[in-house]
């Protein structure tokens, strides 16, 4: 265990043999850090930070404070839940939940740049990139291979789908739908995630079968109920149909519209 001399570790904490504590860091009581997890300098953890393998966190980092939630009653014991392998880059702050049922939660692989906000009970996937800056409010849902760009602010129980790209300084106050590119304050569907899918390793066929689903969904002049009754007569093989159509169905905020012909970019040239 490498603990720094100026760092403070309270006796309740369990930091793992093999993290590293750097200087003038606070571990609080019932911290969890660990193995090969490293506090570079100046990090705080809260009471109740769960905090897994090879995170690297760098400084000013604070993880588990209390939620920002004027209902919360400071001395109920939540959790904030961070998996193995992450980067949270300097001064990122996250909360941890507001009932012990429903921790904050994120999972594994993520880069968490500098400076953003996860507000209380945020559940995260894998392999995200939010970049600098960027706002995610109370019980957001992000899913998995999400690129967040910066000054991006997300509205309180939106959802985001799997390889969705919401682009810079995007308004985002509905639900995200997955494999898409959003933009705009408030943002609309541009087109589709199309660099983002490639990089993913997605089959041709598989991409060509989202746009396919979207093409149903925004072009063909029907409601959404109407649509999706349409995708699902295709009986597609492919699960990500499957997933799109679950996802708007699941839907309780509403899902991002489309942007109008003339107004913008169109998912119609999307490869």
């Amino acid at each position: 265990m490498s603990i720094h001399p100026t760092a403070i570790v309270h006796k309740g904490a369990q930091v793992h043999e093999n993290a590293v504590v750097g200087p003038f860091c606070i571990v609080e009581d019932r911290v969890v850090l660990g193995e090969g997890s490293h506090l570079h300098s100046h990090v705080v953890l809260h009471t109740g930070a769960i905090i897994g393998k090879n995170n690297q966190i760098y400084q000013g980092a604070s993880l588990g404070g209390l939620p920002q939630d004027l209902s919360f009653k400071p001395e109920t014991e939540t959790q904030i839940i961070i998996g193995d392998g992450n980067t949270i880059r300097e001064g990122a702050i996250f909360h941890r939940g507001t009932k012990k049922e429903t921790p904050t939660t994120i999972g594994n692989n993520n880069y968490l740049m500098g400076n953003i906000h996860l507000a209380h009970d945020v559940k995260m996937g894998n392999n995200n990139i939010i970049v600098q800056n960027s706002i995610v409010a109370g019980v957001v849902e992000i899913g998995s291979y999400v690129f967040v760009s910066g000054l991006v602010a997300i509205h309180q129980f939106a959802k985001v789908g799997d390889y969705a790209m919401l682009a810079g300084c995007s308004k985002i106050v509905k639900d995200v739908p997955p494999y898409s590119t959003i933009d705009g304050n408030p943002a609309t569907v541009i087109g589709l995630n199309s660099v983002g899918l490639k990089r993913a390793g997605l089959s041709p066929e598989t991409r060509a079968a989202i746009k396919s689903a979207y093409k149903i969904i925004y072009h063909k002049g029907m409601n959404i109920k109407q649509a999706l009754a349409e995708l699902k007569t295709l009986n597609s093989p492919f699960p990500e149909i499957e997933y799109i159509i679950q996802f708007f169905e699941k839907s309780k905020r509403g899902v991002t519209a489309h942007r109008k012909i003339g107004s913008g970019a169109s998912s119609e040239s999307d490869e």
